[in-house]
Formats: C-alpha cells, sequence, structure tokens
C-alpha cells in the first residue's frame, strides 16, 4: 500500500480476524488496523495524515521517506579498490556503486 509516498505492509491476524499494516520506509513508527480492506485503507491513509499533522504541530519536519542518502561501512582496502576503480571509469564513487547495485 502507498500514500503520499509512505509505504505499508499488511498482515491479518487469523486469531483477532483482524488486519494491521505498519508503514516501512522510514524510522518512526505509524501502524494501523482494520477489519476489513476498506477500514484498513482508510486507516492507513489517516495514520499517515495524523502522523503528518502531530510533525506539523510540534513544528518539526515529518521524516520523509528514504532520502536516497545512507551509510555503509566497509573494510579501508575494499573502500581504495572500489574509489580506484571508479575514478578509472570516470565516475563519482557513488555513481559507480549506484550502478553495481543496480546491478545486483
Amino acid at each position: 500500500m502507498n500514500y503520499k509516498g509512505y509505504e505499508a505492509v499488511v498482515e491479518f491476524d487469523e486469531d483477532a480476524e483482524i488486519f494491521h499494516g505498519e508503514v516501512i520506509n522510514l524510522r518512526d513508527v505509524i501502524t494501523f488496523q482494520g477489519e476489513t480492506v476498506k477500514e484498513l485503507k482508510q486507516a492507513f491513509r489517516d495514520s499517515v495524515d495524523v502522523y503528518l499533522d502531530f510533525c506539523k504541530e510540534r513544528g518539526e519536519s515529518a521524516e520523509k521517506p528514504f532520502s536516497g542518502k545512507f551509510v555503509v561501512r566497509i573494510n579501508p582496502s575494499l573502500h581504495k579498490e572500489i574509489s580506484i576503480k571508479a575514478k578509472k571509469e570516470g565516475q563519482s564513487l557513488n555513481s559507480w556503486i549506484e550502478k553495481r547495485l543496480c546491478e545486483a
């Protein structure tokens, strides 16, 4: 499910006979639930809107789904090796790594 750029996963709890979901593309926790698909979808939208309103009321920026930045710690010798490969191919290290990740 997707709403305003926020992605969610949903599971069905057979014992409770209820759907429950969680937004997965940010560190903050946003959950929702519903007994029907229609209720679930509305609860998802409502939960995202409540989160955005809460952030606004506190004067904080809502966390945006995936900024495109992440830190990876690797062995220094590997860092050197891939930096050299990137330069030999005329690319920045970021571009070189992005290309390799897309290939994977």
